[in-house]
């Protein structure tokens, strides 16, 4: 006879718990009541009293088996809740710190680099930071106390980055555009460390998430971060998103315009726009001032190319209607030589557009890509112009004063050291350090200096996690080599922006002794990877562990191997951008068994491409198998000199997929 069980998760803190009857609730399946389905409607009548949202929310039933006589959920995302994640067996036991045990002081109050690199906030931007979290915290408060029902509180604590994932709630902080200097990164480690569970988690939108707060931690989590200049503000919600940008943007030797200063005025525009609070749907932009795209705009909502006219005068090219998840869809071109002054008008066009027309009754056709490609692109293009061309000549125009007075809110790095020649001469003793430069480092525009990629990527490791210990580690390292200042990539890791040559062989050194030197940026075990249903309550499958046994597979190949960008996803929402790597695995439910979809082709650069689905999905077990052949496949075919993504474009799918299908 087939059993339920109910369930839900924990208002305090998001823990799973399972209704026990008369005794409450549990924190352990093995304690819950087990009812026949004619039982159940009473059952749950019992468990949801008019107050019960007061202690546990998300309320319903599962069906479970008796596995040695003990309940286990039968779905395998229920499983997962009951058991806790399949990864991180490094974590603290499930207790969170003791709520009345005091606080160390803030590391803002002894740090020595208070701002590096981002744009200086004043006393009126921080006030309304701390203001910010000040109303979350008596949101929570009328939470707690039933004044706010759970469908009135979600909306209030998703536009201030609060989810409920499995196992507790998850805090998303936004990175403006990468920018983090020492201090921050610092503040962050505090928050890792005293009110999580000694880490962090960092994204594909250049975020960072904590996994394991309580819910009345979080508004004291979101003040002390409002001191380094931190929020979570519009990092989830149907709002404008942290926009992102090149992880070299400011530094690299290939850049064309600087493009950090215009991210941060959409920034300040975005934030808290009364027009676009409540969009259609979630709206990201990116921005790139570089011939190379490394910052992913042609799969965005709103892309931007930051380039110079034959005047020499920044310049924009404007696409829209990008992105990935259930319909992928490469950007359509709207503008070129969009000049600064209309940079924000035009942007204000689009989105009024999106926002009037965009689908409000069908949450899988309302992104802005469905609406361009319903309408068709010329029909879209033609009412965005329309729009943009009846706004009033001075609204929202980027006057040279105001453009100055953000610009002068960036300091302004100075590159006092050149070349010695300490690097050159130690890569000739060291070719483990000849092997990290190559790997790990990228031309800077300044002479004597380049930017070195920490990977968080160790084999075997978790794609983008850092603990506390390792932040500080990173913020030290900063203050030491890199003028203060930390950036993190749409790929997951980090990156030291100005490093002088001379101090390469120290920065290593030092990497090696901390264990953050691993080479392998840009191969094939630098993966991309979403959390995945060890945390993700929206996921169908894990990426995590498929990520690891990956890169355990093919690491002793990689050098060989070379760049090849490997994506895995663990549900169709594609935050691991599964549809633009190299290779792109999706993780999908088949009858509670964990399969992935193989994609070949995709690319997220200036050659965006979404990758093709070459077969049926594999099983969990052999997906290792299937990339290895994959590689022996191509190191068969491919041309000198030849990457894995220009073999795909030469010769197509054929010997791929002949290679991944003969492993199963």
């Amino acid at each position: 006879m087939a059993l339920q069980v109910i369930t839900g998760n924990r208002l305090a803190d998001g823990v799973s718990v399972w209704f026990a009857g008369a005794e409450g609730w549990a924190e352990h399946v093995e304690q819950a009541s087990a009812y026949a389905a004619p039982e159940i409607e009473a059952a749950l009548a019992q468990a949801m009293p008019p107050d019960a949202e007061l202690e546990v929310v998300d309320i319903r039933p599962v069906e479970v088996v008796r596995e040695n006589g003990a309940l286990m959920p039968v779905a395998h995302r229920e499983q997962i809740r009951a058991r806790g994640p399949s990864v991180r067996a490094d974590l603290p036991a499930g207790v969170w710190r003791d709520p009345a045990a005091p606080l160390p002081p803030l590391p803002i109050a002894h740090s020595s680099s208070p701002f590096a690199g981002g744009y200086r906030y004043d006393e009126y931007d921080r006030d309304f930071l701390r203001q910010r979290a000040r109303e979350f915290g008596a949101m929570v408060e009328r939470r707690r106390k039933g004044e706010l029902s759970e469908e009135e509180f979600k909306p209030l604590r998703l536009m201030n980055g609060v989810y409920l994932q499995l196992h507790a709630y998850m805090l998303r902080i936004a990175i403006p555009y990468g920018v983090l200097s020492a201090t921050q990164l610092r503040q962050l480690a505090y928050v890792a460390r005293h009110y999580d569970r000694g880490y962090g988690h960092f994204t594909t939108r250049q975020n960072i998430q904590f996994n394991w707060l309580r819910l009345e931690d979080v508004p004291a989590a979101l003040a002390a971060l409002a001191e380094a200049d931190i929020h979570g503000i519009q990092t989830s919600g149907n709002c404008i998103r942290n926009t992102t940008t090149d992880e070299f943007a400011g530094a690299a030797a290939d850049e064309i315009v600087d493009p950090r200063l215009y991210a941060e005025i959409i920034r300040q525009w975005s934030t808290d726009h009364p027009e676009f609070t409540y969009l259609p749907r979630k709206f990201k932009i990116a921005i790139v001032g570089a011939g190379h795209d490394r910052a992913a705009v042609r799969v965005h909502d709103i892309g931007i190319e930051a380039y110079r006219n034959e005047a020499g005068a920044p310049v924009f090219r404007i696409f829209a209607g990008g992105g990935l998840g259930r319909t992928p869809y490469v950007a359509v071109k709207l503008r070129e030589d969009l000049p600064v002054p209309e940079l924000l008008r035009y942007c204000e066009a689009i989105l009024r557009v999106y926002n009037a027309l965009g689908r409000r009754d069908n949450i899988y056709k309302a992104r802005i890509k469905i609406l361009i490609r319903e309408m068709k692109p010329d029909a879209f293009i033609k009412m965005v112009e329309d729009e943009y061309a009846a706004l009033p000549a001075d609204y929202c125009l980027l006057t040279d004063e105001l453009v100055q007075a953000v610009a002068a809110r960036f300091p302004a790095p100075e590159f006092p050291r050149q070349d010695g020649g300490v690097l050159k001469a130690a890569m000739l003793d060291d070719r483990a350090l000849a092997r990290w430069v190559k790997q790990n480092t990228h031309p800077h525009k300044a002479p004597g200096y380049v930017s070195a990629v920490i990977s968080l990527k160790p084999v075997g490791g978790i794609a983008g996690d850092a603990s506390a210990d390792e932040m500080d580690i990173v913020a030290d390292l900063a203050d030491k080599y890199s003028l203060g200042e930390i950036r993190v990539s749409h790929v997951q890791n980090l990156v030291l922006p100005h490093v002088a040559k001379d101090d390469v062989p120290a920065l290593f050194k030092d990497l090696v002794a901390a264990g953050l030197a691993e080479d392998n940026i840009g191969l094939v075990t630098d993966i991309i990877a979403c959390p995945g249903m060890d945390y993700c309550a929206l996921a169908t499958a894990r990426s995590i562990p498929v990520a690891q046994r990956i890169a355990e597979r093919l690491a002793p190949r990689q050098h060989e191997i070379g760049t090849l960008h490997v994506n895995i996803s663990g549900c169709i929402n594609a935050c691991g951008h599964h549809h633009v790597g190299h290779i792109g695995l999706l993780g999908v439910d088949k009858n509670g068994e964990e399969v992935y979809q193989i994609t070949l082709g995709g690319a997220a650069d200036e050659k965006a491409a979404i990758g093709k689905i070459i077969g049926p999905a594999v099983p969990t077990a052999n997906v290792p198998d299937a990339i290895a052949a994959l590689m022996d496949a191509y190191l068969a075919v491919r041309a000198p000199g030849e990457r894995f993504i220009d073999t795909y474009r030469r010769l197509g799918a054929a010997p791929f997929k002949d290679a991944i299908y003969a492993t199963h």
